[in-house]
């Protein structure tokens, strides 16, 4: 399933944004609504990362050679991730237990 968000001014291209099986059960049971955490993580908020971690998405962000991972803490209970490749070409949605 594809999902298209709207950033006023995203910092990088998502290419095809694609969800795993998991996130789409919560997304078709109500319990996730990606389209936040989409326009979070494309404006550059990696969301519940350590500094080191951020430092290092900001880096991928300058040179294009990495790809860029952010995580969310939707609930107690639930973590979503989200990564996009080195090349942009792809930004998935996932669960840590579905990585």
């Amino acid at each position: 399933m594809t999902i298209v968000a709207s950033v006023a001014q995203p910092r990088f291209s998502s290419g095809l944004v694609l969800m795993t099986c998991g996130v789409e059960n919560l997304v078709q049971q109500g319990r996730l609504n990606p389209a936040p955490y989409l326009c979070r993580h494309f404006s550059g908020d990696w969301g519940d990362l350590s500094d080191s971690d951020k430092r290092q998405n900001n880096a991928a962000l300058k040179s294009g050679e990495a790809r860029l991972f952010s995580s969310y803490q939707v609930s107690p209970k639930l973590t979503l991730w989200i990564i996009t490749e080195w090349d942009r070409s792809v930004t998935t949605l996932l669960l840590p237990d579905e990585y």
